[in-house]
C-alpha cells in the first residue's frame, strides 16, 4: 500500500553541551578505522577520515544523550566544525560544517573561480574539481556538437583550465560527462560530506554520501578554508518495502514520492530513505532517486550503505573505499530506533509506473491512468520527440534496459516514430554501451546519440522539428519540465518518466499508449505486446574509461597564469558590491510583482544565455525575463514608474540604478525553485535590487540571496502579497535587521491609505553581517584585511 503518515514528533534539540560520563563511544572501531584510504584514484594526498568521522560523532552521542540518531545527522554532525560546542536543533540551529570536496559544473563554475581569485589565495583548502557539461548545445549529435562547443566556448575553457591548474583543482574537460555521474563514478564514497554548485549534487546520495547543491559563494567559503554553514535539516523518512518487477524502476520511486511531496514539500529536509526495499535497487537507481529529489526541493536525498554500493565501488575500481565502508557500516545507516520529522511508506511491489507533468514535475499519473489525463486535459497527443539520458537516468543499467526495449521492437521489424534521442552520463557509459553493443541497437532504432553532456535537459538544445509557439508533446527520462525549461519554447509539454516508457512510447508515438497493456504492429500488420525490459547493473566485463578527460593540476602551479582577457564579452573580473548605507530604504519602487511559480529559469534562464554566465553584467540583462507580472500577465513588460512607460525588466531596473533608486521584487511560493544558479542572486544585487519579498523561499536561492547581500524576506501573512500593488512604492525598515526579529515595511499605494505589513527573515548574525558589508565576499576580505 501507498501511504503517508506523520509520526510523532521528538524533541530533537540539544539535551546537553558537555559529555555524560559514561556514554557510549561510536559503534565503529577506532583502531579498524586508522587507515589511509584515498578518497578517489586521482588525487594521492586526500584520505577518507572515518576516524575523524567516528570522533566527532561519538562527541555529538554523548551530548544528545545517546538519541537514535538518523543517517542524515550522523553524517552532518561527524562533519561538524566544533562538534564540542555547536549547538543542534534540527529545522532550527544554523550547522558549520567541514564539507569533504566541492564540486563545480562549468556554468556556475566561472563565477565561483572569479569570487574565490578575488579572495587572494594561492590554493584550494578543500579536494575541488570542475566539469565541462553545461556548455555544449545539441545539434547534430556527439562528436560534431563537442567540437563546436571547444570552439564556441574556447575562451571559457581555457580560463577553467588554466584557474584549475593556478589554483590545485582536478579538471574534467569538456566531453567527459554531466558532473553528477563523474561525482558518482569517481568521487562520492559512504558517509561523506560534498557541496556542489549545481542542483542534482544529491545524485551521489546513491553511493551514500551527503551530496548538497549550493550557490557558488558557499563554495568559495569551503575552497577559501571557512566552515561551510547550513540550517540543520529536518529528516523525512522514506521507508520502501517489497520488491520492484517488469516495467517499474527506481525513478518511479521518486516519481511517486514527488506528487506526495509536492515541489516544496522537501525543502528545510534530508530526504532518508531506508527499509528491507532498499537492497533491491541498485547504487545507480538510488542515485537515480536521490538526483531528483531536487525537484520537492529537499537538501538532499541518500541511501544507506549496503552490498550494492560496494558492487558498484568494486566495479569502478574502488574496492578499497568498499571494504573500509564495511568498517564504518554501523554508522553509515540509521540507528534503531531513529525518529524522523515525516514518514513515508511505498511498497515497491504496489508501484505502478509513473509519468509527471507537464510543465511542474510533481504531477504524478499512474500510467494506467495517463491516457485518460491526456485526454482530460487536452495535453497535445502525439509524442513528438522521445529523449532518454541526463545526469538523472544515464547509469549503464538505464542505458541496457532501453536497448532492451529498442531490440524488441527491432526484431519485429519496427522502428521509433517519434524523434528519439540518447545523452550518455560520461565518456565511460558511451565507451561503455559501445563496446557492449547497446549504442548500436539505439541508432538502428533511429536515435542519435548526442555528447556526453547536459543537453537538452538544461536548454541546451537546438531543436528543429517544431516551430516555436507550436503545441506538443515531448517525454524524457530527465528530472525538470518547467516551462521552455528543454527548448525554449513555451507550448511544448514536457513530461518526464523512466527511460524505459521513454523508448516504449517512443515506438508508438503516442501519449496514449501503455506498454504494460497494449499492443503494437509489428512490420507484417500484426500484434505483439513489448516484453518487460531487461538489463545489468553493472557491465559483466566492467566499465571501459574511453578516452581520458581528466587534467590534474601540475605539481609546481607557480608559473601558471589564469587567463581572463579584460575585453572579453564571456568573462569580467567582479568588482565588490557596495556596502549597505545604515539607513531605511524609503519611497522605492516595486519592480515586479511575480505571479505563480518563479523558478531560477524564470529569474535567471539558461539555454543561450549560459554563454555569458562568467559575464555578471552581460548575463544580468536576462534578469527576470522570464517572471510574469500580475499587472498585465505578461513577461518581461514592466512600468517604469520615473517615464510611465513599459520596458523590458532589465532595462527598467538599469534605469532604476542609474538615477540612484533601489527596487524590491514581490513574488509568490516556493520563489527560487530549481537550479542552484547564483546568477538569479547576483543579477538583482548588480542591478541595483534590495530586497525580495515573497510568501516563501527555495532553500538555495535565499541562502544565495543573503550571500550576495540582498534581504530575502518572507510575509509574516502569506495574504499580504494580495495586498501589494505593482505601482505601489514601500519603505523597507532596514536598521530593524535583527536575529529572529521581524521588518516593518511601509506601503504606499499609488491610490489609497498607506499600511505596514510585517516580513520574516531567517537571518543569523555572521549573515546579518553580510549585508551590512555588502556581500559575504566583503565579509571575508574585510576579515582578511
Amino acid at each position: 500500500m501507498l501511504s503517508t503518515r506523520q509520526v510523532a514528533r521528538g524533541t530533537f534539540g540539544l539535551l546537553a553541551k558537555r559529555p555524560a560520563v559514561g556514554a557510549r563511544r561510536s559503534m565503529a572501531s577506532l583502531s579498524s578505522l586508522d587507515k589511509k584510504v584515498r578518497q578517489n584514484n586521482w588525487e594521492e594526498g586526500n584520505f577518507i577520515n572515518y576516524q575523524k568521522m567516528s570522533e566527532n560523532l561519538s562527541i555529538v552521542r554523548q551530548r544528545l544523550n545517546n538519541r537514535p540518531l538518523t543517517f542524515a545527522e550522523k553524517i552532518l554532525y561527524s562533519h561538524l566544525d566544533d562538534p564540542h560546542n555547536q549547538e543542534i536543533e534540527r529545522g532550527v540551529s544554523y550547522l558549520k560544517l567541514r564539507p569533504d570536496r566541492v564540486a563545480c559544473q562549468d556554468a556556475t563554475a566561472q563565477m565561483a573561480i572569479l569570487q574565490f581569485m578575488s579572495a587572494g589565495m594561492d590554493s584550494v583548502a578543500n579536494p575541488a574539481t570542475v566539469h565541462c557539461d553545461h556548455l555544449i548545445e545539441a545539434q547534430q549529435g556527439g562528436p560534431k556538437d563537442l567540437a563546436r562547443a571547444n570552439e564556441i566556448n574556447k575562451e571559457v575553457y581555457d580560463f577553467l583550465s588554466s584557474a584549475c591548474a593556478k589554483y590545485n583543482i582536478g579538471f574534467w574537460k569538456a566531453g567527459s560527462g554531466i558532473i553528477h555521474q563523474i561525482i558518482l563514478e569517481n568521487y562520492a564514497f559512504p558517509g561523506g560530506l560534498l557541496i556542489g554548485t549545481d542542483s542534482h549534487t544529491p545524485n551521489a546520495g546513491g553511493l551514500g554520501m551527503c551530496a548538497i547543491g549550493v550557490g557558488g559563494a558557499d563554495a568559495v567559503d569551503v575552497m577559501a578554508n571557512l566552515p561551510w554553514e547550513l540550517k540543520a535539516p529536518k529528516v523525512i523518512g522514506v521507508k520502501l518495502t517489497g520488491e520492484m518487477s517488469g516495467w517499474t524502476s527506481p525513478k518511479d520511486i521518486i516519481l511517486k514520492v514527488a506528487g506526495i511531496l509536492t515541489v516544496k514539500g522537501g525543502t528545510g529536509a534530508i530526504v532518508e530513505y531506508h527499509g528491507p526495499g532498499v537492497d533491491g535497487i541498485s547504487a545507480t537507481g538510488m542515485g537515480t532517486i536521490c538526483n531528483m529529489g531536487a525537484e520537492i526541493g529537499a537538501t538532499t536525498s541518500l541511501f544507506p550503505f549496503n552490498d550494492r554500493m560496494h558492487e558498484y565501488l568494486a566495479a569502478t575500481k574502488r574496492t578499497a573505499i568498499g571494504d573500509f565502508a564495511r568498517d564504518y557500516a554501523k554508522d553509515l545507516k540509521e540507528d534503531e530506533g531513529a525518529e524522523y520529522d515525516q514518514l513515508i511508506e511505498v511498497n515497491l511491489s504496489e508501484l505502478e509506473p509513473h509519468i509527471n507533468g507537464p510543465f511542474t514535475p510533481d504531477l504524478a499519473t499512474p500510467i494506467s491512468k495517463f491516457s485518460e489525463a491526456v485526454k482530460e486535459n487536452g495535453w497535445p497527443e502525439d509524442l513528438k520527440v522521445g529523449l532518454i539520458g541526463s545526469c538523472t537516468n544515464s547509469s549503464y543499467e538505464d542505458m541496457s534496459r532501453g536497448a532492451s526495449i529498442a531490440r524488441d521492437a527491432l526484431n519485429h521489424g519496427i522502428k521509433a516514430k517519434s524523434i528519439f534521442t540518447v545523452t550518455p552520463g560520461s565518456e565511460q557509459i558511451r565507451a561503455t554501451i559501445e563496446r557492449d553493443g547497446q549504442l548500436a541497437t539505439f541508432e538502428e532504432f533511429g536515435g542519435t546519440v548526442l555528447a556526453n553532456a547536459c543537453g537538452p535537459c538544461i536548454g541546451q538544445w537546438d531543436r528543429k522539428d517544431v516551430p516555436k509557439g507550436t503545441k506538443n508533446s515531448i517525454l524524457s527520462s530527465f528530472n525538470r519540465n518547467f516551462t521552455s525549461r528543454n527548448d525554449g519554447n513555451p507550448a511544448t509539454h514536457s513530461f518526464v518518466t523512466s527511460p524505459d516508457l521513454v523508448v516504449a512510447m517512443t515506438i508508438a508515438g503516442s501519449l496514449h499508449f501503455n506498454p504494460l497493456t497494449d499492443t503494437l504492429k509489428d512490420k507484417d500488420g500484426k500484434e505483439f505486446r513489448l516484453q518487460a525490459p531487461s538489463g545489468d547493473a553493472l557491465p559483466s566485463k566492467g566499465y571501459d574509461p574511453g578516452q581520458d578527460t581528466y587534467q590534474a593540476p601540475p605539481k609546481d602551479r607557480s608559473s601558471v597564469s589564469v587567463m581572463v582577457s579584460p575585453t572579453s564579452e564571456r568573462l569580467q573580473v567582479l568588482s565588490p558590491f557596495e556596502a549597505w548605507d545604515g539607513k531605511d530604504a524609503t519611497d522605492i519602487p516595486i519592480l515586479i510583482k511575480a505571479q505563480g511559480k518563479t523558478t531560477t529559469d524564470h529569474i535567471s534562464m539558461a539555454g543561450p544565455w549560459l554563454k555569458y554566465r562568467g559575464h555578471l553584467d552581460n548575463i544580468s540583462n536576462n534578469m527576470l525575463i522570464g517572471a510574469i507580472n500580475s499587472d498585465n500577465g505578461e513577461a518581461n513588460k514592466v512600468e517604469n514608474f520615473t517615464t510611465g512607460e513599459y520596458d523590458a525588466v532589465p532595462a527598467v531596473a538599469r534605469d532604476y540604478k542609474a538615477k540612484g533608486i533601489k527596487w524590491v521584487v514581490v513574488g509568490d511560493w516556493n520563489y527560487g525553485e530549481g537550479s542552484s544558479r547564483e546568477h538569479a542572486a547576483l543579477e538583482p544585487r548588480h542591478l541595483g535590487g534590495l530586497a525580495i519579498i515573497t510568501r516563501s523561499f527555495a532553500r538555495i536561492h535565499e541562502t544565495n540571496l543573503k550571500k550576495q547581500g540582498m534581504l530575502p524576506l518572507t510575509f509574516i501573512e502569506p495574504a499580504d502579497y494580495d495586498k501589494m500593488k505593482p505601482d505601489d512604492r514601500v519603505d523597507i525598515m532596514c536598521t530593524e535587521l535583527a536575529v529572529g526579529k521581524p521588518i516593518t515595511m511601509k506601503v504606499h499605494p499609488k491610490n489609497g491609505e498607506s499600511f505596514e505589513v510585517k516580513l520574516a527573515h531567517t537571518f543569523n548574525e555572521p549573515q546579518i553581517e553580510w549585508f551590512k558589508n555588502g556581500s559575504a565576499l566583503n565579509t571575508m576580505a574585510k576579515a582578511n584585511a
